[in-house]
């Protein structure tokens, strides 16, 4: 199978000059975390909403609202491109890797497509339950923990959410996405003086997603990746029949599993 058949053709580009937060509206507006950057029609970085939260919350960028930002100061310019004759075994190996989450399609240089986990979703196939492959224990947050708590351990663990646990039932999601947003609104909000304190105040409640999507550990993978296609959610917490968290499921995951499974035809 080939990227052209599975890949997203309208593809939502910002320029390079473009300030952040016009990027982050567009982000808003489209419910997505990821953009390719161009200049002059080409392909030269990725913004995406982890780079965004680790731009506003530096020392540096400290005052700076995200208007001021330019998309250029939080691409990632390191970055791989594909082809539309790229074969879908060559993104499955790096699923996982460090590295942005979305893949550009390029013919010379022209962003022709992009794709993302979501893109592969459809692929996924299996009665595997999602037990087999879900991740124990989970780190979780508090309500009442700081944003900053939280942020610190999503860097540490290479994590891109985490569920907010009380008393072990799932009360809500915060991401890379969350944090950025809040950082902005901060910024936008408080002088520089009053913005140390504020961000020291924040807490996940404050930011939270609240609409959580949970799952039993006896839903099948395949049940799981429609679950994510159709709430586009990244990740489902798998909870028992107590309503206690027991696991967490992610886009990376079920990937990981297809890739395994796709070169030998099993799914």
């Amino acid at each position: 199978m080939k990227v052209k058949e599975i890949m997203a053709k309208n593809v939502i580009c910002v320029n390079k000059n473009d300030d952040l937060r016009h990027v982050m509206d567009l982000m808003e507006k489209y419910n997505i975390t990821k953009l390719p950057v161009v200049d002059d029609g080409k392909l030269v970085g990725i913004v995406t909403d982890n780079k965004i939260a680790d731009k506003l919350g530096s020392v540096r960028s400290r005052g700076v609202p995200a208007a001021r930002l330019h998309a250029s100061s939080v691409m990632e310019k390191k970055f791989g491109s594909i082809t539309p004759e790229t074969g879908v075994e060559e993104i499955l190996a790096t699923v996982g890797l460090p590295g942005p989450t979305i893949l550009p399609v390029t013919v010379d240089g022209n962003v022709v497509g992009v794709v993302t986990k979501a893109d592969l979703l459809p692929l996924i196939r299996g009665e595997e339950l999602v037990k087999e492959i879900m991740t124990t224990p989970v780190i979780t947050v508090k309500p009442e923990d700081r944003v900053i708590h939280a942020r610190r351990l999503m860097m540490e663990n290479d994590i891109a959410r985490l569920p907010v646990v009380e008393e072990g039932e799932v009360v809500g999601i915060i991401s890379d996405k969350e944090i950025a947003f809040s950082l902005a609104n901060l910024k936008r909000k408080f002088s520089l003086g009053r913005q140390q304190h504020r961000l020291k105040m924040l807490l996940v409640k404050d930011v939270m997603t609240t609409s959580v999507v949970t799952a039993r550990e006896n839903l099948t993978i395949e049940e799981a990746a429609k679950i994510m296609m159709e709430k586009e959610i990244g990740c489902l917490p798998i909870i028992g029949g107590d309503k206690k968290i027991k696991g967490i499921v992610t886009r990376t995951d079920l990937l990981q599993y297809l890739r395994k499974n796709y070169s030998s035809g099993n799914v």
